[in-house]
C-alpha cells in the first residue's frame, strides 16, 4: 500500500458514533484506523507518516491509512 506524509490538523465528525480523522493542509481527508490518544485534540495540527490500509467501516468518510509514526506541531 501507498505511504504517505501528511501534514494537517485534527477533526472530529459526527457521523454515527463519531470518528476522528485529519484534513490535510490540502483539504484532503484522512481516517486513520489506529488514531493515538495523544492526538485525539480537535484542531491539533500534526505531521503523520502512514500508509493507505483496505478497511470496511461504516464512516464513509476519508482514507483510511494506519499512522506508523507521528509528531505534533506547537504554533
Amino acid at each position: 500500500m501507498k505511504k504517505h506524509t501528511i501534514t494537517g490538523k485534527i477533526v472530529f465528525e459526527n457521523i454515527g458514533p463519531g470518528v476522528w480523522g485529519i484534513v490535510d493542509n490540502k483539504g484532503k481527508e484522512w481516517r486513520p484506523i489506529n488514531m493515538p490518544e495523544q492526538l485525539k485534540h480537535k484542531g491539533q495540527q500534526v505531521t503523520v507518516t502512514a500508509k493507505e490500509v483496505d478497511d470496511v467501516s461504516i464512516f464513509m468518510w476519508g482514507t483510511p491509512v494506519k499512522i506508523m509514526s507521528f509528531q505534533t506541531i506547537t504554533p
